[in-house]
C-alpha cells in the first residue's frame, strides 16, 4: 500500500485531502501541529469508510521534528509515495504594521515548513525512484490582496520552489506540482467578515466559493497515474478570481 503524508491534515484543505487520498488506496499520515481532537477525528473519519490512517503530531517549521516524523512513518508504513505540504499560515498586516514575529512565522512555516518536509520525504522516495510531491499555494501568489504581502511573498516562493524542485527531482521519477486555490470554504474563510467575504465573491467570475474537496479532487488527479507527465506546475482554482 503506498504512503501519503499530509501536513496540516486535521481541518481544512489538508482533511480533505487525507479523506480523498485514503479513498484512492493510500495509507495517510495526518500530520498535525496543535489539533490532537481534530486530527483524531479525521483519522475515525477515514478508518469508518474503511480506509488506513495514523496521526502524528510536529511541527513543520522544525527540522528535528520533520525527520523524527518521516523516520517514524518510514519504519512503521515502509516508505512516503506521496507528500502533501498543506501545514501553512495566514497574517494579514499592511506593511507598515507588519512585525517581526509576524514575518519569521510564516516564513518559518510556509516556506522552510515546505523544504524541510520535501527534503526528508524525497531521501525515502529515492530509494523506490518514484514520488509525488504537491506543494499548497494560494491564489494570493498570482493576485495581490491588501494586507497579504507578507503571505503572498510565501506563496509566491512555494511557486518557485516547485518549479525548481520539479526540475532537480524529474530524474529520479519524482514529480512536484503546486495547487494554488482561491476562496475555499474553511475555517480559515469563516474568520473573514461577512461583508469583505461578499466583496470577494462578487469579484469572483463564477460567483461561488470553493469547497475543500474541490482542492483535494485536484491533489488526488495530481497524485495520479493519469498525471504521470505533469510536473512543475501550478494549478490554480479560484472560480476566476485572477483572471
Amino acid at each position: 500500500m503506498k504512503v501519503a503524508l499530509v501536513t496540516g491534515a486535521s481541518r481544512g484543505i489538508g482533511k480533505a485531502c487525507a479523506i480523498r487520498l485514503a479513498k484512492d488506496g493510500y495509507a495517510v499520515v495526518i500530520n498535525y501541529s496543535h489539533s490532537e481532537e481534530q486530527a483524531q477525528k479525521v483519522l475515525d473519519e477515514i478508518v469508518a469508510a474503511g480506509g488506513t490512517a495514523i496521526t502524528y503530531k510536529a511541527d513543520v517549521s522544525d527540522l528535528n521534528q520533520v525527520k523524527q516524523m518521516v523516520k517514524d512513518v518510514s519504519k512503521e508504513l515502509g516508505g512516503i509515495d506521496v507528500l502533501v505540504n498543506n501545514a501553512g499560515i495566514v497574517r494579514d498586516e499592511y506593511l507598515l504594521m507588519l512585525n517581526k514575529d509576524t514575518l519569521d512565522t510564516c516564513m518559518d512555516l510556509n516556506v522552510k515548513g515546505y523544504f524541510y518536509c520535501a527534503q526528508q520525504a524525497v531521501l525515502k522516495m529515492f530509494r523506490k525512484k518514484s514520488g509525488v510531491i504537491i506543494n499548497m499555494s494560494s491564489v494570493s501568489s498570482k493576485f495581490a490582496l491588501p494586507g497579504q504581502s507578507v503571505y503572498s511573498a510565501t506563496k509566491g516562493a512555494v511557486n518557485s520552489m516547485t518549479q525548481t524542485m520539479a526540475k532537480e527531482l524529474a530524474g529520479y521519477g519524482i514529480r512536484v506540482n503546486a495547487v494554488a486555490p482561491g476562496f475555499i470554504e474553511t475555517e480559515m474563510l469563516d474568520a473573514i467578515p461577512e461583508e469583505k467575504k461578499k466583496e470577494y465573491l462578487d469579484a469572483i467570475p463564477m460567483h461561488k466559493l470553493g469547497k475543500a474537496e474541490d482542492v483535494a479532487n485536484v491533489v488526488s488527479s495530481l497524485c495520479s497515474d493519469a498525471f504521470s507527465y505533469v510536473t512543475g506546475q501550478v494549478i490554480v482554482l479560484d472560480g476566476g478570481l485572477s483572471l
